[in-house]
């Protein structure tokens, strides 16, 4: 018998086992709904587009953090909807596995609340991201109800955020506002506004190019215009 056949027939072995650290994968189950996966989705979008010139930082969706302090993969994991680590290397990831990055939680952690997981996202991992965690800044979003609050920790314990007059709440970490835009959550510069992604982007800057050329094609026309009516008045326009 192999060592695996082992381990998956003996239950006693199963618990007693300590899985390496290394190679860890994430153990999320896949998003509740198609909503649930658009926000998160539009969020690591745009995070990663504005800052796609760091390279100080990891964003993750739906991404097992394993915290175990004896560096077990078989208890202590969570998986937050959507998460930001500052002051880290930026790499592609399996998991987040706590004691194979310095001891680093994450910054900010948002959760994408529905009727199955609200109740848990408000309590049990509220008080984890608090106490465990020490995470700074703590969201919650309902993409149905648009349900949105947030908490910075503050001595030890998580104080509500108030809304700016846009109803905007402001992240510490990342020095971003986050408020909703068209039934979803998006970033928000200092000064209000909108954080693109980078189809945004890149309409913005054709519209800003076509502007542009229909801006110096009017004022093209203006000045044939203009010298039309000075030839009326028997004036040369190349003289003026």
């Amino acid at each position: 018998m192999t060592l695996t056949q082992e381990i998956a027939t003996s239950p006693d072995l199963t618990e007693s086992v300590i899985f390496p650290p290394g190679d860890l994968y994430s153990d999320e189950p896949p998003l509740e709904t198609e909503l649930h996966l658009e926000q998160i989705m539009l969020l690591l979008k745009c995070l990663k587009w504005l800052w796609k010139d760091r390279n100080d930082f990891y964003v993750a969706g739906n991404l097992t953090i394993y915290y175990s302090d004896e560096k077990r993969k078989d208890k202590n994991f969570r998986g937050p909807d959507f998460f930001v680590v500052l002051d880290t290397e930026r790499k592609t990831r399996k998991s987040w596995v706590v004691w194979e990055e310095e001891g680093k939680y994450p910054n900010l952690i948002l959760e994408i609340l529905s009727e199955s997981t609200a109740k848990t996202d408000k309590g049990l991992k509220k008080k984890l991201y608090q106490d465990t965690f020490r995470t700074p800044d703590y969201f919650w979003f309902d993409p149905y109800s648009l349900e949105f609050a947030g908490f910075h920790l503050v001595d030890g314990k998580y104080r509500s955020l108030k809304a700016n007059n846009r109803e905007h709440l402001w992240s510490q970490q990342l020095e971003l506002y986050l408020g909703i835009e068209q039934g979803l959550l998006r970033f928000f510069t200092p000064e209000g506004e909108l954080v693109p992604t980078p189809e945004e982007d890149a309409q913005s800057e054709r519209e800003k190019k076509e502007s542009e050329r229909e801006q110096k094609e009017l004022a093209q026309q203006k000045a044939e215009r203009l010298a039309a009516k000075l030839r009326e008045l028997n004036i040369d326009p190349d003289t003026i």
